[in-house]
């Protein structure tokens, strides 16, 4: 019994905050996981830049509306789901997640909550679990199933490295360079066949 784990952001839709930060004029918010191994410290800064600009949960995801999964990402995903069980394991939030998942074909997400004042400000987050996309590949596991994953930041390598199989997608130079042991790929059609041969 195979399932896939994916990440999203990256990997099958552009990064949230990336799109923001072009959206809003606040280069500061480009920084994601990819930059940040410590995922509380990351999300801590951001919500001080946003409070410190009077920016919420509104103007995030009027920019969210706009954004559409990576070309080919649909389609590979599709593919996937024919094939095997799969699940998005994101560090993303509900409240940004569901109009990305509505473009990909509503695939099963795992994700967190963000706390959101009455008037929009974003107050904090909770986290599903502690490091929630190794936990879940290990309570996958526990119940039978053999993992594959793939993503493209620090915060993927847990699951990719507790997976039978794992690759790094779309990916930096410094990450694949420090982990060389790692396949790396940057086209959906050559995850898939590396997917394939996994299963």
């Amino acid at each position: 019994m195979n399932i896939v784990c994916l990440d999203m952001e990256g990997v099958l839709v552009p990064e949230i905050w990336i799109a923001f930060a072009q959206a809003s004029g606040i280069p500061e918010l480009k920084r994601t996981t990819r930059d940040e191994p410590d995922y509380d410290k990351l999300m801590q800064w951001r919500l001080g830049i946003l409070k410190e600009h009077g920016l919420g949960l509104k103007e995030i995801q009027e920019v969210i509306a706009t954004i559409d999964p990576l070309p080919g990402a649909k389609e590979f995903l599709d593919e996937l789901r024919s094939l095997t069980q799969v699940v998005i394991l994101s560090d993303t939030f509900e409240q940004f997640a569901k109009p990305l998942m509505k473009k990909l074909g509503w695939p099963t997400l795992m994700c967190n909550t963000l706390e959101v004042a009455p008037e929009g400000e974003i107050t904090g987050y909770q986290m599903r679990c502690p490091k929630s996309k190794l936990t879940t590949v290990k309570a996958l596991q526990s119940i039978g199933y053999e993992t594959i994953a793939a993503g493209d930041s620090f915060n993927d390598l847990g699951m990719i490295q507790a997976s039978k199989a794992g690759f790094l997608f779309k990916s930096t130079e410094a990450i694949k360079a420090a982990h060389p042991e790692l396949p790396a790929y940057e086209e959906f059609d050559e995850l898939l066949n590396a997917i394939k041969k996994a299963l």
